[in-house]
């Protein structure tokens, strides 16, 4: 499997977890991606949850370390 392909197949988990999360996607290397991932404060822990176990699958089976960041789309921007 390809990193390309395991991004699609985790953003297709997190839509399914939130239709209206916002995602990031970045290759930070030729195994290692990250996924920055901006929901409603009351979709974080589903997205999370829906995410946990394909990430250790798709490190453990495939050696692709997917991370996923989820962040709160409505929080005001951090200052400092």
């Amino acid at each position: 499997m390809s990193l390309e392909d395991a991004i699609q197949q985790m953003i297709d988990i997190i839509k399914s977890a939130c239709g209206s999360a916002e995602i990031k996607s970045v290759k930070m290397s030729d195994e290692e991606a990250r996924l920055s991932v901006y929901a409603p404060a009351g979709d974080m822990e589903r997205i999370k949850v829906a995410t946990f176990q394909p990430a250790i699958n798709f490190l453990n089976s495939d050696g692709m370390d997917i991370q996923v960041f989820v962040y709160d789309k409505d929080a005001p921007p951090l200052k400092g």
